[in-house]
């Protein structure tokens, strides 16, 4: 009997070695899938790799000083003027400003005041956000005059109040851009005047 014990245990040792390898090849195989499903995760999440890059360019990109913008709208009469040459300090992102054509005048909040503003918006972004700026002025014209006729003339008066209203306005005017195109852009609402009647 033992000749036949010694058999039967010769013939298992190599079946339990193929169940072994099919074992250890399997926890191969889905270790090499999980490894692989990382790499695909963290390169669409665009930590790795460049195969998200091509998402994240679609918004206007910043714009380096002395670098070409190939947004930037054409200029008007500016034929034989000197290029613009930027400083060394500051920022290293060029500013572009977008002027509203028309003044603002509306009156404010819980009160007979009025105000008349001319207003202006910068970006460090690439020349859409001024196209874009141009094209949904109506839109944005809108939003800007409801946010000054939500505003109470107290708040007007100081200096600190002024530099609420215009972060409320940049905020107005890239939820219309955001709206519309997807993205904002505006980096700051200026005043070109401000008049308060």
């Amino acid at each position: 009997m033992s000749d036949k014990k010694k058999k039967t245990d010769d013939q298992e040792q190599p079946a339990k070695k193929k169940g072994g390898f099919i074992k250890f090849l399997l926890m191969g195989v889905v270790l090499i899938g999980a490894g692989a499903g990382t790499v695909f995760g963290l390169m669409t999440a665009g930590v790795i790799g460049g195969a998200h890059v091509e998402a994240k360019e679609m918004g206007p990109q910043l714009v380096m000083k002395n670098a070409e913008d190939p947004y930037a709208p054409a200029a008007e009469g500016k034929d034989k003027a000197a290029p613009v040459v930027h400083g060394e300090g500051g920022s290293k992102y060029r500013t572009a400003y977008y002027s509203f054509t028309e003044e603002f005048t509306s009156n404010l909040s819980n009160t007979d005041a009025l105000v008349q503003l001319s207003l202006a918006a910068s970006t460090t972004r690439d020349g859409r956000v001024l196209m874009w700026l141009d094209e949904h002025q109506l839109a944005i014209r809108s939003r800007i005059l409801v946010e000054i006729a939500d505003t109470p003339e107290e708040e007007v008066i100081t200096s600190a109040g002024k530099e609420r209203l215009q972060k409320r306005l940049t905020a107005a005017v890239n939820e219309v851009l955001e709206e519309r195109e997807g993205f904002g852009g505006v980096d700051n609402i200026y005043f070109r005047t401000f008049i308060v009647q």
